[in-house]
């Protein structure tokens, strides 16, 4: 990765690259686990976690909430529109190669001003577009993914693709269009969609079916004009359960993966999970990861977590070593990220307030997924804990349980093998030996 790239001046004075320091490091600008070179089972660190910012909470979220006003002054920020945004793609770069990450995703108007129409909007997208693609070519970052944002503005309070106006569908449809070809020119390597009101707020003023159908349509239409401009990415579905809507379509994984098999979607498409969506809809973070890779659904993953105590979207970094563990368990198994990657969709908390807070931040997760990999290769490696589950279900691997899972056997058959052969064995599941083992895995 080049130098970070400078436009007329260094938004984030008196830091410079983020180096690995190892953990007895007492600096708090260093990495203590990420050691981008270091080898892990045939691959740097750098290239299993593939790690990527988010320009969204970044770069545009200043710490408002519903409660109150921003708390953050960004020095990227101008009255005219244009200059800000080409600023803040300056200070977007700057940190990406500040901290080391090779990846970055935005949405389209996190990136360019909106626009009143649909030919303003495209003018300052594709205008943007340019100075972006300046700043990879200058650094060598490049576009994990992008995205429209059919979320935000008041046409878009019905949903997009879902919603009951013929002429808000069409004005989405604008909007993934030019995303897809801003997509193209800046070598995004996967598209998104994120159904952020994809949904009802009641079943009393839904045609369901009807917006379910208007959704695959318009899935498989933008899947088809991307193709033949030269896409030749993955798209990802980014399953919520809901907030702000009711109940959003794509409500989990499993969810999301009946939707695209339902449409013929599935050979396109693929899951970006994220983790403070899966707790969302009652599940874990491993648990949405693994229906994913079980289907061979999973694409990419939105690295941060929640707040246990609060049920909705914290956004919160990840610094949960225990669910990062089990999530690159099962990315580790399925044979890595491919195209996908860990972007950080995260933001500081509202009372954070100095600029060095946004790298203290991504140092954490960063560490975080780091320390993560290197427990989860070394527990892989090890083998004792495939062992206890290969155990577990030994079974179905001969006999008449191998015969069952072969489909050799009738539900009569089944009757008379449990006739006679007397009340079964109670075996444990070892849950706590397993808990304790990873303990000793992670701190021994």
């Amino acid at each position: 990765m080049a130098d970070y790239f400078l436009g007329n001046d260094e938004y984030f004075k008196g830091i410079g690259k983020v180096a690995y320091e190892g953990p007895e490091s007492d600096n708090p600008l260093s990495f203590k686990f990420f050691d981008a070179g270091k080898v892990i089972s045939g691959k740097t660190m750098a290239e299993h976690l593939r790690f990527a910012i988010a320009y969204w909470h970044s770069f545009c979220g200043k710490g408002s909430d519903p409660f109150g006003s921003p708390t953050q002054i960004f020095p990227w920020d101008d009255p005219d529109p244009m200059t800000a945004a080409e600023k803040k793609a300056d200070a977007a770069f700057e940190f990406f190669t500040k901290v080391g990450a090779g990846l970055y995703c935005f949405h389209d108007i996190d990136a360019s001003p909106d626009g009143a129409t649909v030919a303003e909007y495209e003018k300052n997208l594709f205008s943007m577009a340019e100075v972006l693609k300046e700043r990879q070519d200058a650094t060598g970052v490049k576009l994990l993914w992008n995205t429209a944002n059919m979320f935000s503005n008041p046409r878009y309070m019905n949903g997009a693709a879902t919603n009951p106006d013929f002429t808000v569908l069409a004005r989405a449809g604008s909007q993934v269009k030019a995303c897809l070809d801003v997509n193209v020119m800046l070598g995004g390597e996967n598209y998104v969609f994120w159904g952020g009101r994809e949904g009802y707020m009641t079943l009393l003023n839904t045609q369901m079916k009807r917006e379910l159908d208007h959704l695959a349509q318009f899935l498989s239409i933008s899947r088809d004009y991307g193709r033949s401009i030269g896409f030749k990415g993955t798209f990802l579905i980014e399953p919520k359960p809901m907030e702000p809507t009711k109940h959003q379509y794509d409500f989990d994984a499993a969810t999301a993966i009946g939707f695209l098999r339902n449409y013929g979607l599935d050979k396109d498409f693929k899951c970006n999970i994220e983790n403070n969506h899966a707790t969302l809809a009652g599940h874990t973070f491993a648990h949405d990861l693994q229906v994913c890779a079980d289907a061979d659904m999973l694409g990419s993953i939105d690295a941060n977590e929640g707040d246990a105590q609060n049920g909705w979207d914290t956004d919160e970094f990840p610094t949960n070593v225990y669910d990062s563990l089990e999530a690159m368990m099962v990315v580790l198994k399925s044979g890595g990220l491919k195209t996908g990657g860990l972007n950080f969709d995260a933001k500081l908390r509202r009372n954070s307030t100095d600029s060095e807070d946004l790298f203290l931040a991504h140092i954490g997760g960063m560490d975080t997924f780091a320390l993560a990999l290197e427990i989860a290769d070394r527990i892989i490696t090890d083998g004792k804990l495939d062992a206890m589950i290969s155990k577990r279900y030994s079974s179905f691997d001969s006999g008449k349980g191998a015969d069952f899972e072969a489909g050799k056997l009738s539900l009569t058959d089944l009757r008379d093998i449990a006739a006679g052969q007397g009340e079964s064995e109670r075996i444990s599941g070892k849950q706590e030996l397993i808990k304790n083992l990873i303990n000793q895995y992670i701190f021994g």
